[in-house]
């Protein structure tokens, strides 16, 4: 049986390892983490694309903690509506997208691998690799190597598996924007029933939901000229966040102080970065998936359900090319044209979280028209409506 190397345990690389079983190949993930964080990074948004990409491998995201967001609605700063976006399109069976923590993500989507009997090694961090006559060869930062008939990178925007497959391949893009969330509690918030907002503020751009318990995701974007270290946000503390962040919406809507005044535990800050294209998806028996090759900024709530695409897709090929070289070749030419165009449109989002004074009364007084002639299911089927049957054979773009 053929055996797959897969580079990175998270959202792409458990899906992957459970498409390739399926698909008749032997996956054996290897993650740098040295055991399981089921708190990593905040919250995102899976959509209804990636949700419906999921069940071709019989992968449910019901049995999670999830809480279902059909609906954006945007507002000025000013408290002004500004309209509401379908988030996603319904699959047929009424699910929608839904939003969940990342750690409890990769969770179930770990809950699911074990259950398939597939190995996920920890504390695997990728040193090197090399070709061999029979396949590929790695060897990790531990001292320990693996051998393989493939390597697949899942491992994330910062991927060493790309510098390896190829040393000029473009650095991450830094987009100017600064994400900063956490979590609050309010018991006395009315639950934002099925929808997500989110406030244009004077200075800088904030979204929350509101669970039913009372328990409030929420997050900032805020312009940055120029990329903070680690360093730098790490010194800062959740208390100097809070104040900042309540002094960066002093003049919003006063929802968000409330939400901001009311924190519990950490609060996470981290540059919003992208990849708008890469030239090399693969070469040999490796290729990369997910954030490793195509990075998109979460403006278009995405990311995860890119590299759930891609997993599926992937494995598909593997299973129906005549031989390697066709199917990562087949890979790429079905996905990139679909992510390059959603990596752009997410960027074009994220051009939008802050304006200037001028831009800002425009922006207000154009959004509701806009809303309605660009941002409407039949504008957005192109992103949501994506189908992946997987017993269909993978021909070839």
């Amino acid at each position: 049986m053929t055996k797959a190397l897969i580079i990175g345990g998270g959202i792409g690389g458990l899906t992957l390892a459970m498409a390739l079983r399926r698909a008749g190949i032997e996956p054996v993930v290897h993650e740098a983490y040295p055991q399981p964080d089921d708190y990593a990074g905040l919250f995102l948004n899976t959509a209804s694309n990636g949700l419906d990409a999921l069940r071709a491998i019989d992968v449910d995201l019901a049995r999670g903690d999830a809480f279902p967001i059909p609906r954006m609605i945007m507002w000025s700063g000013t408290g002004k509506r500004l309209g509401e976006v379908a988030n996603g399109t319904p699959l047929p069976d009424g699910t929608v997208s839904v939003c969940i923590r990342r750690g409890e993500l990769q969770k179930v989507l770990r809950a699911e691998a074990h259950a398939r009997g597939i190995a996920v090694e920890y504390g695997k961090r990728l040193d090197t690799y090399h070709d061999t006559p029979t396949g590929v060869a790695a060897r990790f930062t531990d001292g320990t190597e693996a051998t393989g008939d493939l390597l697949i990178g899942a491992d994330g925007i910062h991927s060493r598996t790309r510098r390896l497959l190829d040393p000029q391949a473009p650095l991450p893009r830094f987009t100017g924007l600064l994400s900063v969330g956490g979590y609050s509690r309010d018991a006395a918030l009315t639950p934002t029933t099925d929808t997500q907002h989110f406030v244009f503020g004077k200075r800088a751009f904030f979204g929350y939901l509101v669970r039913e318990a009372g328990e409030i995701y929420w997050f900032a974007n805020l312009h940055r000229p120029h990329e903070p270290s680690q360093q730098e946000l790490a010194a800062v503390t959740p208390e100097q966040w809070r104040q900042h962040l309540i002094d960066l919406f002093a003049d919003d809507t006063p929802v968000i102080r409330h939400i901001l005044g009311n924190l519990t535990g950490e609060v996470g800050a981290y540059p919003v970065h992208d990849i708008p294209t890469s030239p090399v998806w693969h070469r040999g028996p490796v290729a990369l998936i997910g954030d490793a090759v195509h990075a998109t900024s979460p403006s278009a709530g995405q990311g995860a359900s890119m590299a759930i695409e891609d997993a599926i897709v992937l494995a598909k090929c593997l299973r129906d090319a005549p031989d390697v070289t066709t199917a990562y070749t087949t890979y790429e030419q079905l996905r990139r044209p679909r992510v390059e165009k959603v990596v752009a449109y997410s960027k074009t989002l994220s051009n939008s979280k802050t304006a200037g004074p001028v831009a800002r009364v425009f922006r207000d007084l154009m959004m509701p028209v806009a809303l309605k002639l660009f941002a409407n299911p039949k504008s957005h089927a192109w992103m949501y409506d994506h189908h992946i049957e997987w017993n269909h054979h993978q021909e070839a773009a």
